[in-house]
């Protein structure tokens, strides 16, 4: 399988690491299970006041994007936090809290969710999930050179499906909001930007 590794930060950007920053002072581990890890930390601000911050640490996830040259395949699932089936790219992390090498996680969630198992993983870019409450970082691959095989999803993913959807459908879904995950639309945006 060809892999493309990470491309260099463009030009202009800049660590801000002159900003004053919060500094931790204590940490606690509230609750923990195979998939997360719920901490409070205590802090300090940049003017020396006390705080806390509740942070979720997940490990790093691995969002693919099946493409064909014309359409991509999209999943379909119960997200039970929100209370609505959504359909996305096929993306998530390995049990146990487990750090897979990126490429090699996104190939599996490919296979598990999908059935497809791709010639060519191209790695677009890195997106933070929601840096205001957890440390979670994912990685996005654009899959090509596709090869159609059974799905073996886990046991919470049994009431997944998928399904093909040609470009200018995957970005009416957005449009009209039946697309609302932010990891694919943020996917997306990188796959745009990247000249595809």
């Amino acid at each position: 399988m060809k892999h493309v590794g990470p491309r260099s930060a463009p030009r202009g950007c800049r660590n801000t690491g002159r900003v004053p920053y919060i500094e931790p002072v204590a940490s606690r581990e509230i609750y923990r299970n195979r998939w997360m890890v719920l901490r409070e930390d205590d802090i300090r601000r940049p003017d020396g006041s006390p705080g806390i911050y509740g942070v979720v640490d997940k490990p790093t996830y691995a969002l693919v994007m099946p493409y064909d040259g014309r359409a991509f395949r999209l999943v379909e699932q119960f997200r039970y936090p929100v209370g609505a089936r959504r359909w996305e790219f096929p993306q998530g992390t390995a049990p146990d809290l487990a750090d897979l090498e990126p490429a090699e996680l996104a190939a599996r969630e490919l296979r598990e969710e999908t059935g497809l198992c791709a010639a060519s993983l191209e790695l677009l870019g890195r997106l933070d999930t929601a840096p205001g409450m957890t440390s979670q970082r994912g990685w996005v691959y654009l899959a090509t050179d596709l090869t159609e095989g059974e799905s073996d999803p886990e046991h919470e993913e049994q009431d997944m499906r998928s399904a093909w959807f040609a470009r200018g459908e995957v970005e009416e879904m957005i449009r009209s909001g039946v697309i609302v995950d932010s990891q694919s639309i943020a996917a997306y945006g990188l796959f745009l930007v990247l000249g595809r």
